[in-house]
């Protein structure tokens, strides 16, 4: 079940936020792809998440798939609950081959029949935990996987 579309924003927006609000996004020349209902793509070169290898640097694979997810909730949420808060709790990730350039990154929910429980709770508790998974791509096939426990609520 899709959800209104007037809680999306534009991918700029998204991109302009994320590089004022986290720098790690701005000098990791972080770009957001595409904003959409039920997933969020992002994006990054490779010149500044180089390792020693000449490939992406494993923690910046994993920060741009976790800055995805995030971005998903945020996104999704903002609307909403404009004075939430979204941090990671556990997270994993597999690398299942280097990637030698640019690499994206896009952003689900684990499983989208949570949604529901997770506003009833963040709703009656102003607390509530999610999953979201999020797939590296390079060069048109998966790099990665990504999965991750956030918690939504109330304060900062």
């Amino acid at each position: 079940m899709s959800r209104p579309v007037q809680t999306l924003v534009s991918a700029s927006w998204l991109e302009d936020f994320l590089h004022q609000q986290m720098p790690l996004s701005q000098a990791m020349q972080v770009t957001v792809l595409e904003v959409g209902e039920d997933w969020v793509l992002l994006s990054a070169p490779l010149a500044p998440n180089l390792n020693h290898h000449a490939t992406v640097f494993g923690g910046s694979a994993c920060a741009v798939a976790m800055l995805a997810a995030w971005s998903l909730l945020y996104v999704r949420l903002r609307a909403a609950f404009p004075a939430l808060s979204i941090v990671i709790q556990r997270q994993s990730m597999t690398y299942r081959r280097p990637m030698q350039g640019s690499f994206a990154a896009r952003a689900r929910l684990a499983d989208p029949a949570d949604w529901p429980r997770f506003l009833r709770l963040l709703l009656r508790r102003r607390r509530a935990r999610i999953s979201v998974v999020a797939t590296l791509d390079y060069a048109g096939s998966a790099a990665g996987d990504f999965s991750g426990d956030f918690v939504a609520f109330d304060g900062p």
